[in-house]
């Protein structure tokens, strides 16, 4: 549910306040980072959201939110025909005069709020500093350090409380795990630099085909979260961060999908 507050901010200064605290202009990415439908000018309540399906937007709407932050956006690649299924979700919210942003690769990476550093935390890990998992020239993943080690049915336990979805294991490295690599959503592309970084496990959302093979030629735990659970931590912070700075309501709003 929504919490009310007092407070009417504008998109524009939200949204500036995004691309910047989020440094979204300096990364190379797969859809464009920030405001991506207008909407209202004005905003007292946002709903954030971890992708901007039908469903997603019907419950921001009829939350009563006038800006929505996604991680998933509209917007992917270039040139793409109009579907019914954006047809659909553009008509959600342009109808009510609903903004919609999204920062995708600006959220797995950043050092505070990101997606990988929480997930990170949320596995009890150390902070290792070194830069892990580049995507279009940047790293965004990150890199947790178990002091006293764990064994893999431990660190499926932590990734199964963390995200409250199911793990699928690949149960390929060594028996005591001390260095864990964290890329959330589709981040199978990092076991090689996992490999070559010398990293026990790597922690992703979803599996790529090849990397089952990958693992156990590597020697490396592979462990998948679900795209969808490994990826509520980062929006959720910047819906709670902008709340707070701006003094409007904010409510998550939770689409599970079992990817």
């Amino acid at each position: 549910m929504l919490v009310t507050l007092a407070a009417v901010a504008q998109r524009d200064e939200i949204i500036a306040f995004c691309d910047e605290f989020l440094d979204a202009g300096s990364f190379d990415d797969y859809a464009p980072n920030g405001l991506q439908v207008p909407g209202a000018q004005q905003v007292d309540a946002i709903a954030t959201a971890v992708s901007a399906n039908l469903e997603t937007l019907k419950k921001a709407v009829s939350g009563g939110a006038q800006l929505v932050l996604v991680h998933h956006g509209l917007i992917w690649g270039g040139g793409e025909p109009l579907t019914l299924p954006m047809a659909a979700r553009l008509r959600t919210i342009l109808n009510p005069g609903v903004g919609l942003a999204a920062y995708h690769l600006p959220l797995d990476a950043h050092s505070q709020i990101g997606n990988n550093v929480l997930l990170r935390d949320a596995l009890g890990l150390t902070p290792d500093p070194r830069p892990f998992a580049e995507a279009k020239g940047s790293p965004i993943g990150a890199i947790g350090f178990a002091e006293h080690g764990v064994d893999i049915l431990e660190l499926e336990s932590r990734l199964r409380s963390a995200t409250g979805s199911e793990p699928l294991v690949f149960d390929s490295g060594p028996d005591l795990i001390r260095l864990v690599g964290i890329v959330t959503g589709g981040g199978s592309f990092a076991i090689h630099e996992a490999a070559e970084m010398g990293l026990d496990a790597l922690i992703t959302g979803e599996p790529s085909e090849p990397v089952m093979a990958e693992a156990n030629e590597y020697g490396i735990h592979f462990l998948a979260g679900g795209h969808y659970a490994t990826e509520t931590f980062g929006i959720r912070a910047l819906g709670e961060t902008v709340s707070q700075r701006f003094e409007v309501a904010h409510r998550f709003v939770d689409v599970p999908n079992p990817v």
